[in-house]
């Protein structure tokens, strides 16, 4: 397994067992030095770092918490000071990265405003991170099929919102998936800022399962990511058809 893939344990090794830490000694039998998960409250972190260290794998990202309405001002004093909880949290495990959503699109509310507001909590998130070697990276998704009512499905939006912040600790993490059942072509809508991605995760289309289970052309895309020189990890956020063995056996035939 490449060393640029992160397994994103919430997903893969499920059908295998619902041991979280388990997931995470399969990840490395199956030759991952990284994995990734969302939520840090509802997990044994003793255990998960104990199972870090033995391992030797390493925790490429997870979710700042707790879920907020960003494009709200009123719900950010509430996101920030769970902001700082996971900041201490990824910095005792080693994560580099923080990866959070936008909340949802506001009825009535004009959008420029959601965006502003959603552009002050990235600024204020700035400083809670400075200094902590965390990032946080904030994530669009499609509201086509996954995500109805969110509100940042715009790739080009949400580096505009990092690009108006324009801190070293606030970024974008890509989602390949998300992208284009949104009709992005990631080529186009990362030129010229690829450096204010973060993080990236793939799945296919339909079905957001393993690579080689859909249509798109992830080889291709990857391929000019990395020739773009994006360095960080790749996550694998997608649902195997069958057991995470032969899910993995497919997206090797199908990237290389």
């Amino acid at each position: 397994m490449m060393r640029k893939f992160s397994a994103c344990i919430d997903m893969l090794f499920v059908p295998e067992t619902d041991d979280f830490c388990q997931r995470i000694e399969l990840a490395k039998a199956a030759g991952f030095e990284q994995v990734e998960f969302w939520l840090w409250s509802n997990k044994d972190l003793d255990a998960v770092e104990r199972t870090l260290q033995q391992t030797g794998v390493t925790l490429a990202g997870i979710v700042a918490e707790p879920f907020a309405e960003l494009t709200r001002d009123s719900d950010h004093d509430r996101f920030l000071a769970g902001l700082e909880n996971s900041r201490d949290v990824a910095v005792r495990l080693g994560a580099p990265i923080l990866i959070c959503q936008s909340g949802p699109l506001l009825e009535g509310v004009e959008r420029a405003r959601q965006h502003a507001a959603l552009t002050r909590a990235m600024a204020r998130s700035a400083d809670v991170l400075t200094g902590s070697g965390v990032r946080l990276a904030l994530e669009p998704l499609n509201d086509r099929v996954d995500h109805p009512g969110y509100y940042l499905t715009s790739t080009a939006e949400a580096l505009d919102i990092v690009d108006a912040v324009n801190r070293p600790e606030i970024g974008l993490t890509y989602d390949m998936y998300h992208s284009m059942v949104m009709d992005e072509d990631p080529e186009s809508v990362l030129a010229g800022r690829l450096n204010r991605i973060f993080h990236a995760h793939i799945a296919d289309h339909p079905g957001r399962n393993q690579p080689g289970s859909g249509s798109l052309p992830l080889l291709q895309k990857l391929a000019w990511l990395e020739g773009q020189g994006y360095a960080g990890a790749v996550g694998l956020e997608f649902r195997s058809t069958g057991s995470t063995a032969d899910a993995l056996e497919q997206m090797r035939g199908s990237l290389g």
